[in-house]
């Protein structure tokens, strides 16, 4: 990697930790705000996968809205809004198509609404599981898939040879699959011990779970882009390429750890 790219990437990752730091040491709003970005730059750039092009930007800003809203309205809302706020995306893409068709029937087809359908369960449904968490959970899920992908990396780097699931992603190693599993399963661990209130079997099962779903995220995202037949999800983040490549990990990890906590309290 030139030298200028790798600075380019270790500038962006400090912006990002920075930005992350910020949220959680003001909590509340910012960490809603933060969601809520991050969710609708999200949406807008897996809508932008399947529809590039300015023939399509109505479609994703339609993306950006419903990325933002769903989130504020799981933060806001009364017990039954996220289903309902989900059942109203569904109306509105109806209706969309319902127009659409009436309009030109040849060309209509429910493809849109299905990728924006997609988008919304893939990120803001994801994504608003962070308003429920505490701080230091928001710390170790952050924590689980960051270091998961940097050992991946790096252990892939220096022992990668046999490659895990080459049709998927020809990079990816077992050598980096285990490394990323270990660093995960040390670093939860760690975290845990340090201010966790769960046996320590529990933080290492965490860890492999979490790492599990990481890759699982991983090779999903990994998938998508051969299919499309891109490299990168977009160019938003400098010399890390999109927001969706940063973040693929965390969207199957995060619901993962809601459900583990669901059997076990980890923090007192």
């Amino acid at each position: 990697m030139p030298a200028s790219s790798h600075l380019q990437r270790i500038l962006t990752a400090v912006l990002a930790l920075g930005l992350v730091g910020l949220a959680l040491w003001q909590g509340g709003l910012l960490v809603l705000l933060a969601v809520m970005g991050v969710s609708a730059l999200g949406v807008w750039e897996f809508t932008a996968l399947f529809r590039p092009g300015p023939e399509h930007a109505s479609l994703r800003r339609l993306g950006v809205v419903l990325g933002a809203g769903l989130p504020l309205a799981a933060k806001f809302g009364p017990p039954q809004a996220l289903g309902w706020t989900l059942a109203a995306i569904f109306w509105i893409l109806a209706l969309r198509f319902l127009f659409r068709y009436g309009r030109d029937q040849e060309r209509a087809d429910f493809h849109d609404e299905l990728i924006l359908m997609a988008g919304a369960a893939y990120l803001p449904l994801m994504l608003q599981f962070f308003l429920s968490l505490g701080r230091l959970e928001i710390i170790l899920v952050l924590l689980s898939t960051i270091v998961s992908d940097t050992a991946a990396f790096y252990a892939g780097t220096l022992w990668g040879r046999k490659k895990i699931w080459p049709q998927i992603s020809p990079k990816k190693s077992w050598a980096g699959s285990i490394g990323g599993m270990a660093g995960c399963m040390l670093a939860v661990t760690a975290f845990g011990a340090c201010f966790g209130d769960a046996p320590l079997v529990a933080w290492l099962a965490l860890g492999a779970v979490l790492n599990l779903a990481a890759q699982l995220g991983d090779f999903f995202e990994s998938a998508l882009k051969r299919k499309l037949e891109v490299k990168d999800s977009g160019t938003i983040l400098p010399g890390h390429g999109g927001l969706l490549d940063r973040i693929d990990s965390l969207l199957f990890a995060l619901p993962c750890y809601v459900l583990c906590r669901q059997a076990l309290s980890f923090f007192p």
